[in-house]
């Protein structure tokens, strides 16, 4: 699931082979400006499909002009993305609301 809270996508719950294309088609319908921030913190349980996913949502990104960050990567996908080689290729970021900046919570979708 994808809640949307302005600058921010917060995903919840699996990011497996087994919903992987439909939260790849959520997401598209959600990258519509520059510098939106994709908070990971929720993610419960991933697989190598999760991080193919975080970087189509890159691609599709800059493909339009647009610039993502992720944010609060739970542990097992780091850990995956490092085991893979490919956690350069994903634009991991500082979280700024855990270094106290604020940030809108007002929910769009969910």
């Amino acid at each position: 699931m994808i809640e949307r809270h302005d600058h921010r996508l917060v995903l919840r719950g699996s990011v497996t082979l087994a919903n992987v294309l439909a939260m790849r088609e959520a997401g598209i319908k959600e990258i519509d400006r520059d510098r939106l921030t994709i908070d990971l913190s929720g993610v419960e349980e991933a697989d190598s499909s999760g991080l193919s996913l975080l970087m189509e949502w890159q691609r599709f990104a800059k493909s339009r002009g647009f610039r993502i960050g992720f944010v609060n990567m739970p542990a097992n996908m780091r850990s995956l993305a490092e085991v893979y080689g490919v956690l350069d290729l994903i634009a991991v970021e500082q979280d700024p609301v855990a270094n106290g900046s604020p940030v809108p919570s007002r929910p769009l979708s969910a």
